[in-house]
């Protein structure tokens, strides 16, 4: 990443490419598995997060902001996809308006999840090609990838809130569950 800028940018953009597509394919084919939906959201996970990494070390002043920007995604797609299985859905794809409008339109729609993931990236690729002497396309993808990526942030932290919530539910509903049996038990 620090000597070959433009390599970096092919491979991202095929590595981006090809998890669109084998998403599609596998929806085509009917060959969706849970083993898959985790397989590519954590390969999606490790891509952002190693670019993410290297903005911290050509920009350290932000240091702290990559970490935030890292772990926020991380945890919220980790508890969203945990949530959703625990729940029984059988992908974390599922998920209605009941849960979130904003989740229910970014995971439903693929059109929009396509574009806000695309632009989501284009704007660390945007921060990252500004540094290495490519100014006027990096500000020039930044400025037209921010508001998006802005999206996605507000998504992840929605996301990670929603996820919880369900969690949190799922645990006072097992917890009285117990106390249920507990009190019968007493009553016998």
């Amino acid at each position: 990443m620090s000597n070959h800028p433009i390599f970096t940018i092919v491979f991202y953009g095929i590595s981006s490419i090809l998890d669109a597509f084998d998403g599609y394919a596998a929806r085509k084919f009917n060959q969706g598995t849970r083993f898959g939906a985790v397989l590519d959201m954590v390969t999606d996970r490790c891509a952002t997060s190693s670019l993410i990494v290297y903005l911290s070390v050509i920009y350290p002043k932000f240091t702290v902001v990559w970490q935030l920007l890292i772990s926020l995604d991380l945890a919220s797609h980790y508890i969203h996809m945990y949530a959703m299985l625990s729940a029984g859905s059988s992908s974390h794809k599922n998920v209605d308006q009941s849960q979130s409008k904003l989740l229910s339109l970014y995971y439903t729609n693929r059109k929009v999840l396509f574009v806000v993931c695309a632009l989501n990236e284009l704007f660390y690729i945007a921060i990252y090609l500004y540094y290495h002497k490519f100014f006027w396309l990096g500000l020039s993808v930044g400025a037209f990838s921010a508001p998006i990526w802005l999206f996605k942030q507000i998504a992840n932290v929605v996301q990670l809130k929603s996820a919880s919530l369900i969690l949190a539910r799922m645990d006072v509903e097992e917890h009285n569950k117990k106390l249920t049996v507990v009190e019968e038990f007493k009553k016998d």
